[in-house]
């Protein structure tokens, strides 16, 4: 499997860097994009992030591999997604190699999963999301579950990138499913 995982200028990059961290754990063949705005969120939500020994294009390379169909890319996930990027992509406005490589997942039909982190949301932002929905893209919003009993920030964020993974068909055990264990009802 080909994944390409793209990081915006939506808080909560602490999603699409463990999606990474995953991906290359499981051994899966991982092309980054991440935007101008994600490397400062980066720095200053996670204080860095060495992504070295990923293959990793700026947004602006419309040259790179991601940006074409014969590139034969099987998925990508656009983690987080801000409400711009979601917009760009909703409206086909293929500017960026981010939005470029997400027409593409649409156009030929491959899974495209995209990870909003806003709240609260517009009637437009939800329009927007519909509009992708219908294209077959799936929208799969970071709001963890807290039947797990998350003990910390890594879980919940190990729900969500467990999550994603499930909607890409790779299997994981990021996190406890339900049915795993009886839950105790307060």
């Amino acid at each position: 499997m080909k994944v390409v995982v793209a990081i915006t200028g939506a808080s909560g990059v602490v999603y699409g860097l463990r999606l990474v961290e995953v991906l290359k754990e499981l051994g899966i063949e991982t092309h980054c994009v991440v935007s101008k705005i994600a490397k400062r969120l980066i720095e200053h939500e996670v204080g860095g992030y060495d992504l070295s020994g990923m293959t990793v294009y700026p947004e602006d390379e419309l040259e790179a591999p991601p940006s074409s169909g014969s590139a034969l890319f099987d998925a990508m996930v656009v983690i987080p997604c801000s409400m711009k990027t979601l917009a760009s992509i909703a409206n086909g406005m293929a500017s960026n190699l981010i939005t470029r490589s997400a027409d593409v997942m649409i156009k030929e039909g491959r899974r495209l999963v995209l990870v909003p982190r806003e709240t609260p949301l517009s009637p437009i932002h939800l329009e927007n999301m519909l509009r992708l929905s219908r294209a077959g893209v799936t929208i799969l919003p970071a709001m963890p579950a807290f039947y797990q009993k998350p003990k910390g920030l890594g879980d919940m964020v190990d729900f969500i990138v467990g999550k994603t993974l499930d909607s890409l068909g790779i299997k994981n055990d990021l996190y406890q499913r339900w049915g795993e264990r009886v839950l105790k009802v307060r």
